[in-house]
């Protein structure tokens, strides 16, 4: 009883309330209250405290239980059951309630606790034994109480119980794990299993939530059959005697099923990776836990891999059991092991593994494990020479094999040594013969026709070594009668040759045929270097001498045979004759005594050579010496002549005294006969001397004179050299020098003159900047008017009423094409270009306020601002770009770029408050930037960066990418229903969650990422490699945003910068032309050519990507299906990061165009823009509606221009009186056309040199430069003063009236606009002493100014001539690649305008159809084809009436101003169609009374309806929906 009561301490500490004494707690969680807590506390997700009934307990303590009070102990039963508190140990709702049970309830708390305890979530329950005192009236009363129920105290002693009081705490809680999962695997629930399992009370290991569904099947069935089992068994026990294990899987048992469930998993894992061929894959495989597999050793990795690959192919399931695995496994790693011990050179170690069973080797025998180790040693060191890692077991088992036959064939050839002995010993040739042909002796080169010289070698071999004392064994050794044996071969070889010399020699001398002893001595002796060809005769001489001498000696008869001793033992016979030849004496046995022997013949063919050879030594060559070295007596011979050579230089002295003396007399007997010759013929000699000298001298002279005519071109390249080094040392100066001497000025001014190429270049120039702005406003206007046209044929498909006014937008479009408006040449004669004074100074005004627009940029940069954003937009797309001729000059980008700058920079510090602005807004600069370079110019630059890879994914047929789940599902279940021709089970319409479970789903939009990273990667290589095409405007901008975007937010990060320039670089200016390449003609397509939806989808995926991997944004949210692409994400923003950190590395553009602000003085052609007569006039609108804004300076120099120009002209006072017919009726559609005239603007400043009042320091100094200029190039001099101090001479005066008089002439063909001003030629006509003076008073001036100093000799204006010269050559280049430029332009343009026409061409053929069509159809109205109204017969439309209510109950009419809706049934509105086709005239009347009248055009309605404008005002008051106005139309008035 002291342990079946509840602890009020732990339920305090979980519930944090005081609670009453642990007698009166019993009673008090009867209503659940505090089990509903306890629940609460434990299972806040399941129980909350507005589930709990009478939490405060007011109605219990008022009123006793209430029945609703069980809801709180049902609470704490669910509670207990959602954290897996086995069942068994709950109690009954009425146990609680009706106190028919409290022990299992304390029970149940005991078990909770414990459960609790070991999950972590509270502490563990107390024992209350000892701490708790009951009376004896308590006991008494709980003992009555329980046995009313008929109920006992809980056993916490059983031994199969689940809580024992025997049990520690984790064998309870073991226990309770237990129980939890045989429930959960009766449930068959696999999911709640593996929690189960995972419990760490359960103490299980190597659970794999993977292995669920097996987990689960596996126990299920085990515990089926231990239920069976217990069923059987507990028929004949008592339910007291039962154990609640005897049904329930124990913890070892459920380890068991895991350990059988998770081998068979391992098995199978093992033999897939197996089939993957992959060794470390393989080796962690094995190495699982779960696999119960002997250790194996990651060294033989690549061994277990292709051991087991092989035994699995060798199975017919191609699959490893277990059981196979095993076995294979322990010998792999015992061959392993033995490897290793191979590696570390271990013979022990080896052994000792060659003796391990496991291995498993065959015909193993231990006696020769020592020698089986030194093979297997000697074969690991072959195979790793091969590059073989470690030896197969397959290896090891042929190697042993190996060796056992070694051994056997040592055996047998022991034996076999044995025979051959014993053969030796009994003299018997033939048996000794057969004993050494014995296979198992391995005797090489045995010859059966040498038996009796083998049995004699053999025996002397055997008698020498039984004579030996110091030998161990009296027998032959295999080795040593293999050696026997080769030395009788060499014995039979020696006779052999023997025979062949003497025969041979012998027979040649009975022939008498001195010529053939050469050969037959060559081919017979040992050694044939002994034989010297050019002894041959001797040789003959002296061998044919001994043998006569020899024959005389025979007195007997000689017989055939020849003898031969060979190692002084052994006789070898020969018979001439018969060819026979012996070992042992003949029976009848006659010498042939008159043939020399070949021991004689080898004597006198040395003697020979040596007597040759000491002959020639002294005077042979180093060859020959080789030659007599190489024989037989050669060294001996050498010897002797080294041996004497070294005496004579021992007496060097002595030798080279007699040599002199002899040589002294005879040089003195030739001197003297010389000398007496000389005398005698003295006058001779002189005369021959000075007629040699003569000759040599002219010889010399004429020789060097040839020489040079011969090399004259090279002397002249020579001289040449010179110069131009001596003129590059020059340019160098006058380039590097801080201070250029005059000298060196002087020799380069005639670079500052103008020839006649630089004028035609510059008239060149002009004419194609001309045609290229021109050319650029018309292609513009035609793509606004065809982009026009485009609306105008939709709405045409829309509502056929728009016919008309297709046609006649189709004739304005033909006569542009064709010319017939013309823009007006005759602006010259009349208009502001005429010859008035008034009308030139306007003229010339105009001229000056472009110039200071276009060099100043601050002006148009505020004016840009002031205006509202549509209508800036289009004064920069007109007017701004026309000023700048789009930049199609150096000096008009320089200046656009400015002015960029300058507006950017304003833009950035008055408009953006964040650094993201830039960004999320729309700048105004931003637009105008990338509108500029994806124009004309830029154009040519995303043609050469994108073409080529968009072309390529336009033109993959196969390429799909679609990175939409949904739609791949949908085109999946189309596609199978187009192959099954049935209407296909799946659900049509799914989110992007239930696409992505389809395996097929899965599988084809994993092939589109891999396209979709694939194109990518082409289009991004493209973009990044091509940093050098990026327009130079473009980068200088990006530099600019950057550094003012820096400077305004100095904390911004440099990813955060780089992404706004990236926002500029990629999205704005790139990204558009990826997605649309048609409509920023990045590709070439033909009239009515468009981009399917395909390969505009591709084009689109692309773009995506690398506009996320520009802004390194992932994909995340609803594109969490492309997060594969991630990583791939951040290495591409990586090289966008790099490019566009590379990007913003430019020039300034002054020194990327060597531009300053006194570059226009020294350009031979003034600056022209074309501009029309619209822009002019609206320019100067725009300025005097914004001039306070634009100028608020009273002095300013805008403000003086705009005065002096009044007010803005009308375009008929602009082109001249009597342009335009007064009585003309389409008088403004003339002048409105009139107003798009071009003229062309020669801009100047107002303060040009020619005003001699507004001269400044700066123009005087250019004066001064032109003069002196004109005196250095005819006065020569060391410095500037010393030319100005000296006088010029008459000569000087006269060259200079010359180059005066060139200039003049050159000056008349020069046009008009790039002739100097009147002021500069008057000082060219200045004569050389009044030029000099000219030039000291103006140096005066400009010293007082601080422009030059006398100190330095004047070398400031000197350096600024020089930087004069040096920019003049920059220009010429320049302008050449400008008229280049320009030329690669125009054709770009034409190319467009062709296009254009093109797309004319088609429109025509499509409006010419509709015409046909319609009247085919003979539809219900007539079209106005030639503007002279409907044919005969057509009959206009009924008017229309309708109240304001019914309108307003159709939802046309939606609302009138000031008026109620309940009083519109008194206005109606009359609709009536007019003569012109489209046109409505819409009546109103009020109460009766005609009010207001409006007229409607349809095509207006319809445009309206395109620009998405849903509601319109008619009278100024009356809103109505056009969509239903336009139905309302179609419906009364055409049938539709």
């Amino acid at each position: 009883m002291m342990r079946a009561v509840v602890d009020p301490w732990w339920m305090e500490v979980c519930l944090v309330e005081e609670l009453p004494p642990t007698t009166e707690l019993e009673e008090g969680l009867r209503n659940g209250v505090y089990l509903a807590k306890l629940a609460k506390f434990f299972a806040p997700k399941m129980v909350s405290e507005k589930k709990i009934y009478d939490v405060e307990q007011t109605r219990y303590k008022k009123s006793g239980l209430h029945f609703r009070h069980t809801d709180n102990t049902v609470q704490w039963l669910r509670a207990m059951e959602s954290i897996g508190l086995p069942k068994i140990f709950y109690p009954e709702t009425t146990d609680v309630y009706d106190r028919k049970n409290i022990p299992r309830m304390i029970y149940c708390i005991h078990a909770l606790s414990l459960y609790l305890f070991k999950l972590g979530i509270a502490p563990q329950i107390q024992d209350l034994l000892g701490k708790v005192d009951f009376t004896e009236e308590e006991i008494s009363n709980m003992r009555k109480e329980l046995e009313k129920y008929g109920i006992q105290m809980p056993s916490f002693s059983k031994i199969g119980g689940i809580l024992a009081n025997e049990l520690s705490v984790d064998e309870a809680a073991l226990h309770a794990a237990v129980i939890a999962i045989n429930e959960a695997i009766e449930k068959g629930i696999a999911e709640q299993t593996i929690v189960t399992l995972r419990n760490p009370n359960a103490v299980l290991t190597l659970v794999d939530d993977d292995l669920a569904q097996e987990y689960q099947k596996e126990l299920w069935e085990a515990k089926k059959r231990k239920e069976e089992n217990a069923r059987m068994k507990n028929n004949c026990i008592s339910e007291e005697e039962r154990d609640a294990y005897e049904e329930l899987l124990t913890q070892a048992e459920i380890q068991g099923n895991i350990n059988k469930v998770n081998r068979l998993a391992a098995v199978d894992h093992i033999n897939a990776v197996i089939r993957e061929g992959d060794p470390e894959n393989t080796l962690l495989a094995l190495k699982k836990p779960e696999a119960q597999l002997p250790a194996v050793y990651p060294f033989a990795a690549s061994m277990y891999q292709n051991e087991l690959s092989h035994l699995q192919k060798q199975n017919a399931m191609n699959y490893l059991a277990h059981e196979e695995l095993l076995i294979a496994v322990e010998m792999l790693s015992a061959v392993a092991l033995l490897n290793q011990a191979l590696e570390s050179n271990d013979l022990l170690s080896v052994q000792n593994q060659l003796r391990s069973p496991t291995i498993g080797l065959n015909n193993l025998d231990e006696t020769y494990v020592e020698r089986y180790a030194n093979a297997l040693l000697s074969l690991k060191l072959e195979v790793l020479s091969q590059g073989q890692d470690n030896l197969s077991w397959n290896e090891i088992q042929n190697c042993i094999d190996m060796v056992n036959i070694e051994i056997q064939e040592e055996n047998d050839r022991l034996v076999a040594v044995g025979y051959i002995n014993e053969a030796i010993d009994e003299g018997n040739p033939l048996k000794t013969l057969d004993s050494l042909l014995l296979p198992t002796a391995k005797i090489n080169y045995v010859d059966p026709g040498l038996a009796q010289h083998y049995q004699d070698v053999l025996s002397y071999a055997k008698s020498q070594k039984f004579m030996d004392s110091e030998s161990a064994s009296k027998v032959l050794w295999l080795d040593e009668i293999q050696h026997a044996v080769d030395e009788a071969n060499m014995d039979k070889d020696k006779a052999k040759q023997w025979v062949t010399l003497v025969v041979d020699v012998n027979q040649c001398l009975e022939r008498e045929t001195p010529g053939d002893i050469l050969s037959v001595l060559k081919s017979s002796v040992c050694n044939p270097n002994d034989i010297i060809p050019e002894c041959a005769d001797r040789c003959y001489d002296a061998l044919a001498k001994a043998k006569e001498k020899k024959y005389e000696r025979v007195s007997t008869e000689e017989g055939p045979w020849l003898k031969l001793t060979l190692q002084d033992k052994y006789d070898y016979y020969y018979n001439v004759d018969s060819k026979e030849s012996s070992w042992v004496t003949p029976a009848s046995c006659l010498f042939k005594e008159s043939w020399l022997m070949a021991k004689e013949i080898e004597d006198i063919i040395e003697e020979v050579t040596a007597n040759y050879i000491r002959e020639k030594m002294w005077s042979a060559s180093e060859d020959l010496l080789l030659r007599f070295e190489a024989t037989s007596s050669g060294a001996r011979l050498r010897k002797e002549y080294e041996a004497r050579k070294s005496f004579l230089y021992e007496q060097e002295e002595h030798v080279v005294k007699i040599q002199a003396l002899w040589k002294g007399h005879k040089q003195r007997e030739a001197y003297l006969s010389r000398r007496q010759t000389f005398a005698d013929n003295a006058t001779s000699i002189v005369k021959i001397q000075s007629w040699f000298r003569m000759v040599t001298a002219r010889r010399s002279y004429l020789s060097r004179l040839q020489y040079f005519r011969d090399h004259n071109n090279e002397i002249v390249k020579i001289q040449s050299l010179l110069r131009a080094n001596k003129a590059r040392d020059d340019y160098k100066t006058l380039v590097g020098s801080e201070n250029p001497p005059l000298t060196v000025i002087r020799k380069f001014v005639h670079l500052l003159d103008q020839s006649d190429l630089d004028f035609q270049e510059e008239l060149e120039v002009a004419r194609l900047r001309e045609e290229v702005v021109t050319k650029i406003r018309g292609n513009q206007q035609l793509e606004k008017d065809l982009n026009l046209m485009d609306i105008k044929i939709g709405l045409l498909v829309k509502n056929r009423i728009t016919l008309e006014d297709v046609i006649s937008h189709r004739t304005k479009l033909n006569k542009k094409k064709g010319g017939e408006i013309q823009i007006l040449n005759n602006t010259d004669n009349q208009g502001i270009k005429s010859l008035s004074k008034e009308r030139r100074k306007t003229l010339e005004t105009y001229q000056q306020l472009f110039y200071l627009l276009q060099t100043n940029p601050l002006y148009l940069a505020k004016l840009i601002f002031q205006m509202p954003q549509n209508k800036s937009t289009k004064f920069m797309d007109t007017v701004i770009f026309t000023l700048y001729n789009y930049a199609s000059n150096q000096r008009e980008e320089y200046l656009l770029l400015k002015l960029f700058k300058t507006a950017l920079e304003e833009e950035i510090k008055s408009k953006v408050d964040q650094v993201q602005d830039i960004v999320t807004g729309n700048p105004t600069v931003i637009k105008m930037v990338v509108s500029f370079n994806r124009g004309a110019r830029g154009q040519n630059t995303l043609r050469q960066l994108l073409a080529p890879v968009v072309k390529g994914i336009i033109d993959d047929r196969s390429l799909i990418i679609n990175t939409s789940p949904v739609e791949v599902y949908k085109a999946w279940v189309n596609q199978l229903e187009t192959q099954t021709g049935e209407a296909s089970k799946l659900p049509y319409d799914v989110t992007t969650e239930q696409a992505l479970t389809y395996p097929e789903v899965q599988s084809k939009l994993e092939v589109s990422i891999e396209n979709l990273r694939r194109v990518t990667d082409k289009v991004l290589s493209s973009i990044v490699s091509s940093l050098e095409l990026l327009p130079y405007g473009l980068r200088y901008i990006a530099k600019v945003l950057k550094n003012s975007i820096h400077e305004k937010f100095p904390d911004a990060t440099e990813d955060e910068l780089l992404k706004i320039v990236g926002n500029l670089l990629y999205y704005r200016y790139m990204n558009p032309a990826i997605v649309a390449p048609d409509g920023f003609d990045i590709i070439d397509m033909t009239a009515g050519g468009q981009i399917n939806s395909d390969q505009r989808r591709n084009l689109g995926s692309v773009a995506k990507v690398l506009q996320h991997a520009a802004s390194n944004k992932l994909f995340e949210g609803e594109n969490e299906h492309l997060s594969s692409m991630n990583n791939y994400l951040s290495e591409t923003y990586q090289k966008f990061r790099k490019y566009f950190k590379e990007a913003c590395n430019v020039l300034e553009p002054e020194e990327k165009f060597n531009m300053d602000k006194y570059t226009d003085v020294v350009t031979v052609s003034k600056p022209v823009i074309y501009i029309s007569i619209e822009e002019i006039i609206s320019t100067h609108s725009l300025l005097l509606e914004h001039q306070d804004a634009i100028a608020p300076e009273k002095q300013d120099l805008l403000n003086e221009l705009l005065e002096l120009l009044g007010e803005v002209p009308s375009v008929e006072s602009f082109l001249g009186e009597g342009t335009v017919d007064p009585n003309d009726p389409n008088k403004a559609n003339t002048l409105s056309q009139l107003s798009k005239t071009e003229i062309s603007l020669y801009l100047t400043s107002k303060y040009s040199l020619e005003d001699g009042e507004g001269i400044d320091g700066q123009s005087l100094m250019i004066r001064t430069k032109k003069l002196i200029i004109d005196v250095i190039r005819n006065q020569p001099g060391n410095t500037l003063t010393e030319i100005l101090e000296t006088p010029a001479t008459a000569q000087q005066e006269v060259d200079h009236a010359t180059d005066m008089m060139s200039r003049a002439i050159i000056d008349s063909r020069t046009p008009e606009e790039m002739k100097h001003s009147q002021s500069m030629l008057e000082d060219a006509q200045l004569p050389l002493e009044q030029k000099k003076r000219k030039i000291q008073r103006n140096l005066r001036t400009l010293e007082q100014t601080g422009h030059v100093s006398s100190e330095n000799k004047y070398q400031d204006i000197l350096n600024e001539i020089a930087k004069d010269i040096r920019n003049q050559r920059i220009h010429r280049k320049l302008r050449k690649a400008e008229l280049a430029k320009l030329q690669q332009t125009l054709k770009a343009l034409n190319e467009k305008a062709a296009f254009y026409e093109e797309q004319i061409n088609y429109y025509d053929t499509y409006i010419k159809t509709c015409v046909d069509n319609l009247k085919r159809k003979n539809s219900r109205r007539s079209i106005k084809l030639d503007g002279k109204g409907e044919p005969k017969g057509a009959k206009r439309a009924k008017p229309v009436r309708y109240t304001a209510a019914k309108l307003h109950e159709k939802g046309v009419l939606l609302g009138i101003d000031d008026l109620q809706t309940n009083q519109f049934k008194n206005v109606t509105f009359d609709i009536i169609s007019t003569e012109d086709m489209g046109i409505f005239d819409v009546r109103s009347k009020f109460l009766g009374v005609e009010m207001e009248k409006v007229q409607l055009n349809i095509q207006d309605l319809l445009q309206m309806q395109y620009e998405g404008v849903a509601v319109m005002k008619m009278f100024d008051k009356v809103k109505v929906n056009v969509n239903l106005l336009i139905y309302l139309l179609n419906k009364k008035f055409y049938g539709k």
